[in-house]
């Protein structure tokens, strides 16, 4: 099946005639479950994730309630970095004064401070309050390395982090059932393919809007979170290659290759090593993730990474002017998004002669997993099937596709990928 740019979104057609929707807030359970246990331990809470993923709002709904268990509003502090209000803070010392000087006693405070990276040695900052107040500490941020470095030092053992991720198929379709928008999960796998999970994505009607927002939210994180001022990159080289590596996420990756494509179709000669240096900016703004191998045979985990994965599939379809849902791979990208989502460490395995798709692992336990897009014919069955052919380990093995009919045989499980991301069915480890 193949989308073109024309077409309204599925999700759109439900809206009648609104040009936007009104649009009410989802409140992210999965993430709150995950973080109300640390509301008051002594950790400073760091929350990440790519720009627009919801942090902010996910910060809000912390506060409203952490206000709903009794504590005065007078005794949380929230200071948005972004903000043209705080513009006047810079420095560590900036900030230092702005939190100080609304600490008026010595019971407990709550501290949020959103896209702290802006701030120089912001480090000291949260350091010191540790040491001089008794105050409970959230942070948001865009850059997986604004805690590398000498200064991160000071907060050695004195941090959790979690990482959020764009809306989730479950999440947006529940996000559009809250604001009356009627979604059929087995239709809207196709709009959320093509165009993923960023919340404000969900406010357009017509995908040439939706597009639009997206190019400029990648835009945007291109100039504020990738390339500085003082950054030697070319601007255009970084956002073509990028969109390239998007694109092409999930397939075996090679900084060689890309190269050579990019130099010959732009008459621009760029090396492997730029290539490695835009993959490892892409990382650090939480746009790509690297899915390692798993020697299956061997049953290590390996080093290397030959595979990325898109942290949305709205920003791997910028760069692709049809989609061809039959080579899996965006629905493999949905796939591991969900995965990690769901608290798994996900690798790809390698056999002996052959791959399979994912290898997925928590608390020392493991499944693996092949992802088709149709099983329509016996060829495809016995293909991704017999990819766990070789395979002696017991561990549960599954095949997720779009398929209504249950295929499963062999001791192999067959499941719908809806089923999976709308969590009607769970994976089974060993």
């Amino acid at each position: 099946m193949i989308f073109y740019e024309n077409k309204i979104c599925y999700f759109c057609v439900k809206i009648s005639k609104k040009e936007i929707v009104e649009n009410m807030q989802l409140v992210r359970e999965d993430y709150l479950k995950l973080l109300r246990p640390y509301y008051d331990v002594d950790l400073i809470k760091i929350i990440t994730g790519v720009r627009r993923s919801g942090k902010s709002v996910l910060m809000d709904t912390i506060k409203d309630e952490i206000l709903l268990r009794g504590i005065k509003g007078s005794h949380i502090i929230s200071i948005n970095l972004e903000d043209l209000d705080y513009s006047f803070i810079t420095d560590a010392a900036d900030l230092n004064r702005e939190i100080e000087s609304r600490i008026a006693d010595r019971e407990k405070y709550y501290i949020f401070l959103d896209e702290i990276q802006h701030v120089k040695n912001f480090e000291k900052v949260l350091a010191s309050l540790k040491a001089k107040f008794d105050c409970s500490i959230f942070v948001t941020g865009s850059d997986s390395t604004m805690l590398s470095g000498e200064l991160a030092t000071l907060l050695t053992g004195r941090t959790v982090e979690f990482e959020i991720f764009p809306f989730s198929f479950k999440e947006s379709v529940d996000f559009l059932a809250m604001n009356n928008i009627e979604c059929n999960p087995d239709e809207f796998i196709m709009d959320y393919i093509k165009w993923g999970g960023f919340p404000l994505r969900f406010s357009f009607r017509d995908e040439s809007s939706v597009k639009r927002f997206l190019d400029n939210l990648y835009s945007n994180i291109v100039n504020r979170d990738i390339i500085k001022k003082s950054s030697k990159i070319d601007r255009a080289t970084f956002k073509d290659i990028s969109l390239y590596i998007m694109s092409n996420a999930g397939k075996e990756f090679s900084a060689e290759n890309i190269a050579q494509y990019y130099s010959a179709k732009h008459k621009k000669k760029v090396s492997a090593r730029t290539i490695y240096n835009y993959l490892e900016k892409l990382h650090r703004a939480y746009i790509l993730h690297s899915c390692k191998k798993y020697n299956i045979s061997g049953k290590t985990a390996l080093d290397s990474s030959d595979k990325f994965y898109a942290t949305d599939t709205g920003l791997r379809t910028l760069n692709t002017n049809t989609i061809n849902y039959e080579d899996t791979f965006f629905l493999e990208n949905i796939v591991y998004n969900e995965l990690v989502i769901q608290g798994f460490t996900v690798f790809t395995g390698k056999t002996y002669k052959g791959e399979i798709d994912f290898v997925a692992v928590r608390e020392n336990k493991k499944c693996f997993i092949q992802v088709a897009y149709i099983l329509a014919d016996g060829e495809t069955i016995k293909r991704e099937f017999g990819a766990f052919g070789r395979i002696t380990d017991a561990s549960p093995k599954y095949v997720l596709s779009l398929d209504r009919i249950d295929l499963s045989h062999d001791g192999i499980e067959h499941l719908n990928i809806v089923d999976f991301l709308m969590h009607r069915v769970s994976l089974h480890l060993s």
